[in-house]
């Protein structure tokens, strides 16, 4: 199953690393990837709920989250600041995980707060709600091991 977290997880990266979904005029962050990435994580999570077993969607979330640690030391904060970014990180993707739970029946107004709530750039909120619909869309129509396989030409 680890090969299955792993190439889940890369993909993710990879969505995440869309040059589209940052502002050209600003440098995009590690935090600005880690948003989109939470934000993509949610909407896995939201979907296999009730299709996965829940002993499988939560060792893909700790397998996740021991990413983000691993990511997070190298670049090169220390024992202590690990641990308290670590907690806020993972309490912004709770804080996400509820809200997105309802969002096939949000209205895009109410997914743009969503969304607003935690990016900076809110200018390109039009394209992150169309895109997080299109992905939602895109997982909700494969099954949680086929999102293993290369998805880089997801739009």
């Amino acid at each position: 199953m680890n090969n299955i977290y792993l190439g889940i997880y890369n993909n993710l990266i990879k969505l995440t690393r869309n040059k589209n979904l940052y502002n050209a005029s600003k440098e995009d962050t590690f935090y600005d990837r880690l948003i989109i990435f939470f934000f993509h994580l949610s909407i896995i999570l939201k979907v296999y709920k009730d299709i996965e077993t829940k002993e499988n969607l939560q060792k893909f979330f700790d397998f996740c989250i021991k990413q983000i640690e691993l990511s997070i030391r190298e670049i090169g904060y220390g024992d202590a600041t690990i641990n308290k970014k670590m907690k806020d990180y993972v309490n912004i993707l709770f804080s996400i995980i509820d809200k997105i739970d309802n969002w096939d029946i949000l209205k895009n107004q109410q997914k743009a707060k969503i969304i607003n709530n935690f990016k900076e750039d809110t200018s390109k909120c039009d394209l992150y709600i169309k895109y997080f619909d299109n992905f939602n869309n895109f997982v909700s129509n494969n099954t949680f091991n086929s999102l293993s396989k290369d998805i880089i030409s997801f739009k």
